[in-house]
């Protein structure tokens, strides 16, 4: 979905012709960012525009279950983004949910300010009113794959199917140092918003119940993929609290969330010559086995 189609489900929706009340006086709705989702700034609100659920159900289902967490974590107390509306609505197809626009944020999020909002979610017993899923890391692969299609060699693409079938497997086989529970499914710094009363948690739609190192390893594999600074690294698992390269299944989880990094980059190579480049640094990596090669955030 690129953004000319975001902005005709935004219009079908109702929204886009509200006038934003940003500092710059910007009228009409102002894309913050596009990816899995659109996401759109409208006035006091945050419009997110899900992809077509038409041709994939399953994210219908994701986007209600999103405004379920929000529900859940306002009432826990955890500072998250609140839905603005309790229901999904459907616009050409698509699922579109609305938010509380938070404040602007008073400073650049740091690595160290996720790890309490973790420690309080991995605190929290399973939800009452609803069922959060496992952790299907590796779910969207073939769906991200499909999407790249002649794109990328058909040998790159089945070479990470066979990695996504046998990191499921040993992911599943995977004794856990931390009691599983709920976690946010996608725990980077960007998912963190610092704002005048402290950090808040954002992009609920990866929650899940699964083990509690898969929010863990997301960092883990930043410092030695992405550039984290190390020493910014320690500052996160002092805060946490314990350091998940000391577990034994931390392999594991790194290399099907390598797995499923590479394939959702693939879905942007048919129109995006650097999409398509970064796809072929990572898998080329992986190929060489070399776990230190630096990969570039898409």
């Amino acid at each position: 979905m690129d953004e000319k189609r975001a902005r005709e489900v935004l219009t079908a929706a109702g929204y886009a012709g509200t006038v934003s009340s940003d500092s710059a006086g910007t009228s009409g709705a102002k894309l913050i960012a596009l990816g899995e989702n659109a996401v759109f700034a409208v006035g006091d609100l945050v419009v997110k525009v899900g992809r077509n659920s038409t041709l994939h159900p399953e994210l219908h289902e994701r986007a209600q279950r999103e405004v379920a967490v929000a529900g859940w974590l306002a009432a826990a107390g955890v500072p998250a983004v609140r839905a603005a509306e309790s229901d999904v609505r459907t616009a050409e197809g698509h699922p579109v949910t609305v938010w509380h626009r938070l404040p602007d944020p008073v400073r650049p999020t740091e690595p160290r300010d996720l790890a309490p909002l973790l420690r309080r979610v991995h605190a929290l017993p399973a939800p009452d009113g609803f069922t959060l899923p496992r952790r299907e890391l590796l779910g969207g692969v073939e769906r991200w794959l499909r999407m790249a299609g002649d794109a990328i060699d058909p040998a790159d693409a089945d070479y990470l199917r066979a990695r996504r079938d046998g990191f499921a497997s040993a992911s599943a086989a995977l004794v856990p140092h931390l009691t599983p529970g709920p976690v946010h499914g996608d725990a980077l710094p960007r998912n963190v918003v610092v704002g005048p009363d402290g950090p808040v948690l954002v992009d609920l739609e990866t929650f899940s119940a699964d083990l509690r190192e898969h929010d863990l390893v997301v960092l883990a594999l930043s410092r030695d993929r992405y550039g984290l600074d190390p020493a910014a690294y320690d500052d996160f698992t002092a805060a946490y609290g314990w350091d998940v390269r000391e577990w034994d299944g931390c392999a594991v989880l790194r290399g099907a969330r390598e797995t499923a990094s590479c394939a959702w980059v693939a879905q942007h190579a048919p129109s995006n010559p650097k999409a398509l480049a970064e796809f072929r640094r990572r898998v080329d990596s992986l190929r060489d086995g070399d776990p230190e090669v630096r990969w570039y955030p898409f």
